[in-house]
């Protein structure tokens, strides 16, 4: 029997599979493609990524206290504070408000944070609560050009001058502890309650004025804001009463 197909034939059949549509021969052997594999395809494992690294906590406190301690003099404490990118209050002020006055001077006062005034000019108490203190100085013979150093809580100004939230005044008591150990006073005067706050863990300024206390080795004075005898005159019969008691403890009486 042969098994090969004469030309005829097989001119044939081509011609009868390109009658039915086939365009394309795709193999030598035919294909039946209603057969069911001898194995099912292994499903792939999803891959599995790792989760990514949560970033490193910063601690702006540690920070601070670890820039502050490093800071050898003034200017470096200075330097230190300008680089400190922790606080949010810098990216809203126009600059560092550092000190003014007399480093090394025997009083150091220590007020609140910057106004719109000292934020523009770079130095504390230089607006109408400024002047204020400044008259107030001469009148016990203090001027700030001699005899008076004076820094704020805070370098940078709060928007619309609100009061400095406690996280804010926590990472920027290291540089104002730093601060007055380089500054080496004799006797601090803390203004309002914020620096009430900041240097004797204590808030209450009607209270606590007038009365001698204790903080970073030193006599601290508690005495109201400039800014409040503005608003409060009546208050400033109390606000002499303080200064005399802080010339009295200058004078060693």
């Amino acid at each position: 029997m042969e098994s090969a197909l004469d030309y005829y034939t097989a001119r044939a059949l081509l011609d009868w599979q390109i009658e039915l549509g086939a365009t394309d021969a795709i193999g030598d052997a035919p294909v039946d493609r209603y057969a069911l594999p001898g194995t099912a395809p292994k499903a792939k494992k999803p891959e599995v990524q790792a989760a990514p690294a949560k970033p490193k906590q910063v601690d702006p406190v540690a920070v601070a206290k670890a820039a502050a301690t490093a800071a050898g003099s003034l200017d470096q404490l200075r330097a230190a504070m300008d680089g400190f990118d922790h606080c949010e209050l810098k990216r809203g002020a126009r600059q560092l408000v550092f000190a003014d006055g007399t480093p090394g001077a025997p009083v150091m006062i220590i007020g609140e944070a910057p106004g719109r005034d000292e934020d523009r000019e770079g130095k504390p108490f230089v607006g109408r609560a400024g002047q204020l203190l400044d008259r107030m100085l001469a009148a016990i013979d203090l001027d700030r050009r001699e005899n008076v150093y004076i820094t704020n809580v805070l370098p940078w100004r709060p928007p619309q001058n609100r009061d400095p939230k406690p996280e804010e005044i926590g990472m920027m008591k290291p540089f104002l502890e730093r601060h007055v150990a380089l500054a080496k006073p004799d006797v601090l005067v803390v203004m309002g309650n914020i620096s009430c706050q900041a240097v004797l863990g204590k808030r209450g300024i009607t209270r606590l004025r007038g009365q001698w206390a204790q903080a970073l080795d030193l006599p601290v004075i508690p005495m109201f804001h400039p800014a409040y005898l503005l608003r409060q005159p009546q208050a400033k019969r109390q606000a002499w009463a303080d200064l005399l008691e802080l010339k009295a403890r200058l004078e060693g009486k």
